[in-house]
């Protein structure tokens, strides 16, 4: 396997906290991410990870600190002006139409993508009907990838759990974004499906060149495919740096091992 090209920071997180009402949710919290790379952020369960994920796609507005994306720094930026610079997330409670097939919830990520008019595209005349079939190539491009070509019709809300965590990876994929959210992807999973789901991580990162960040509380499944690895716990920082120098970190072993909680 040929060494990853880790490229330059392109999000920087300077200094965040967030409060609701007198709760702290984040106190100082500083960390970044260089192109190409998998950076996780771990914790225990109420760590603040879910927190973190959602200042960094504009559903949150921290009270202090900034965040940095390619250079442009932002206090306050709403979800959808996050996605249209190239971010996109997953969630933890599944965001999906459930009634509709595996294609059309893979298309609704394109929507961003669409340049026609909306007349042009109800009476999909011309460069409209063009669009689509390009956007559809690229959806059909992704269930490949994916490994649900047998499901592509199948409604969603009829699939098993772990395949339908994969069509909302497929969803966020087909955004075409630069960084990708991935919030507690392996949650509820059996080990075959976490094992699935990592490959399926690791390949995004390496045949899309996508940035990835992961939130995880499976201190081991992040450890294996984690290029570098932040650790919050109760809101702050406690860990930084390698895989393997976060494992050894005796500030971390305490918080997941509970001695002193």
């Amino acid at each position: 396997m040929t060494q990853k090209k880790i490229g330059d920071v392109i999000l920087d997180v300077k200094n965040i906290s967030l409060r609701f009402g007198g709760v702290k949710a984040l106190t100082d919290i500083s960390f970044n991410v260089r192109e190409h790379e998998i950076r996780s952020i771990i914790g225990p369960n109420g760590a603040g990870k879910s927190s973190m994920l959602n200042c960094i796609n504009g559903v949150y507005q921290p009270q202090q600190g900034t965040i940095s994306f390619r250079g442009k720094t932002f206090k306050h930026m709403n979800s959808h002006e996050v996605a249209v610079m190239g971010v996109a997330r997953t969630f933890q409670n599944l965001a999906l139409f459930k009634g509709m097939s595996v294609l059309d919830n893979l298309m609704t990520g394109r929507n961003l993508k669409i340049k026609s008019g909306i007349l042009m595209q109800a009476l999909r005349i011309g460069p409209a009907e063009r669009e689509e079939i390009r956007h559809r190539e690229f959806v059909e491009h992704i269930i490949d990838f994916l490994e649900i070509q047998a499901y592509r019709k199948t409604p969603v809300g009829q699939l098993p759990y772990g395949l339908q965590k994969r069509v909302d990876l497929g969803r966020a994929l087909a955004m075409e974004p630069q960084l990708l959210l991935l919030d507690e992807p392996m949650a509820g999973m059996n080990v075959e499906e976490k094992q699935d789901m990592c490959r399926f991580i690791l390949d995004v990162n390496d045949e899309f060149g996508t940035t990835v960040v992961l939130i995880e509380h499976d201190m081991g499944v992040v450890m294996d495919i984690s290029d570098r690895v932040v650790v919050l716990d109760y809101g702050r920082k406690i860990g930084d740096g390698a895989p393997q120098e976060v494992r050894n970190n005796p500030e971390v072993i305490k918080a997941y091992l509970g001695t002193g909680h």
